[in-house]
């Protein structure tokens, strides 16, 4: 796979597919950090007097055709202002995706300029499932550059036209934070130094089902916390009462801590929950041991108990990969858990990766500086997906020649 060090790219027009889709509060970016992300890659290709047309999404704007998902949004106005602030320059944004304005935006950008293409899920091809759809896209997205950089690890698992087909169409290389991303992955995956604990949270064990099952060959450790918990918890005959729980995943969840148990791998669960009588940030709640958990409250967080113990079954980890909160960490009352999770895994002296998505967010929010884990990455669906060992279609076109 070639990196953009292979690219000649001075004076040519780079088309910089990034992941700069960060989580929003109307028209306010609560997260930032997809967009730090990229600015390696952005300002090493501006420097060598590229060009670069940066082309991402944010959301999943829906409706029949362009100008209904355009006029639903959301718009990219933000992500350029914030970008514009980081780097210190202007970062012209087009009021189209590969239109007019976009053939006028790449051919007024001079070298060591950046500029930004609206929202490229407006273009309702970039997502289709037909080729010849995504293909017309990727022939007007090539037509606007001389060089492409896929650079948007959290896209990598989608065959979108912008991701999967633009790279067959130009020469191009991978952008410095997919490389990262990659190889730290491949570090999970090889031989990695023991013990190794994987850590799952987030709300459902349906989406995180065949990472754990492919990583029982290669886990010693498996804690399970947050909404998922709730299911596996349900599964061994524990009352959840009105917490997040996927009752149609609990024979699979059964098989997989069977599977466990035959592999000899630790499945942790936690041994208290915090009990609330509602989904509130000033909810009522007390802390109650899994066995005495009330039928009419819904757990938010783990309790301290549970905290301890997570605790230690990390104090001898030398890799943790981690993803999904512990809790509603948005809440301040309910991010305790979340909270000591973090801490705890900062504390680890070997690998530690924090598997993006509210994982990375989290420790963002709670104050954590990226140094106190080896890699927080910027996917959450990829990485489960490459942990998950299926191909990523974004990775299969720029490892192909060209």
């Amino acid at each position: 796979m070639k990196r953009i060090d292979d690219l000649d790219v001075a004076g040519q027009v780079v088309l910089l597919r990034a992941d700069l889709n960060v989580p929003m509060d109307g028209g306010t970016i609560t997260d930032d950090g997809r967009i730090r992300a990229s600015l390696p890659t952005i300002t090493a290709l501006t420097a060598r007097g590229a060009r670069v047309l940066i082309c991402a999404h944010l959301g999943r704007p829906t409706g029949e055709g362009y100008a209904a998902r355009a006029a639903a949004g959301p718009s990219l106005r933000p992500v350029a202002a914030r970008l514009r602030e980081l780097l210190g320059r202007p970062v012209p944004l087009a009021g189209d995706v590969a239109g007019e304005s976009a053939a006028a935006l790449a051919a007024g950008l001079g070298d060591g300029d950046a500029g930004l293409l609206e929202n490229v899920r407006f273009e309702p091809a970039e997502t289709s499932k037909l080729d010849a759809e995504r293909t017309g896209l990727a022939a007007r997205l090539a037509a606007l550059a001389t060089r492409y950089v896929g650079d948007g690890f959290g896209a990598l698992h989608r065959k979108h036209a912008s991701v999967y087909d633009v790279p067959a169409l130009l020469p191009h290389a991978a952008g410095d934070l997919v490389i990262a991303e990659i190889a730290v992955l491949r570090q999970l995956t090889s031989d990695p130094p023991r013990p190794y604990v994987v850590v799952l949270g987030g709300a459902k064990p349906s989406d995180k089902l065949a990472v754990i099952g492919n990583l029982l060959g290669r886990a010693d450790r498996l804690i399970i916390c947050g909404g998922m918990s709730y299911t596996f918890l349900a599964a061994q005959g524990y009352e959840v009462g009105q917490s997040l729980l996927e009752a149609d995943q609990i024979p699979q969840v059964t098989e997989v801590l069977a599977e466990a148990a035959r592999r000899g791998v630790d499945v942790v669960l936690p041994v208290d929950l915090v009990a609330a009588d509602r989904f509130a940030p000033d909810a009522d709640h007390r802390v109650v041991a899994v066995g005495d958990f009330p039928a009419d409250r819904e757990s938010l967080d783990m309790g301290p108990a549970s905290r301890a113990l997570f605790a230690q079954k990390l104090a001898d980890a030398k890799t943790v990969f981690w993803n999904g909160p512990a809790g509603v960490f948005e809440f301040p009352a309910f991010s305790a858990g979340t909270l000591a999770l973090a801490e705890a895994i900062s504390r680890v002296s070997g690998l530690t990766v924090v598997g993006g998505g509210d994982s990375a967010a989290a420790v963002r929010q709670l104050g954590f500086p990226a140094d106190a884990f080896t890699h927080i990455s910027t996917g959450g669906g990829a990485s489960l997906e490459y942990l998950e060992g299926r191909p990523l279609p974004g990775l299969s076109a720029l490892e192909a020649d060209g």
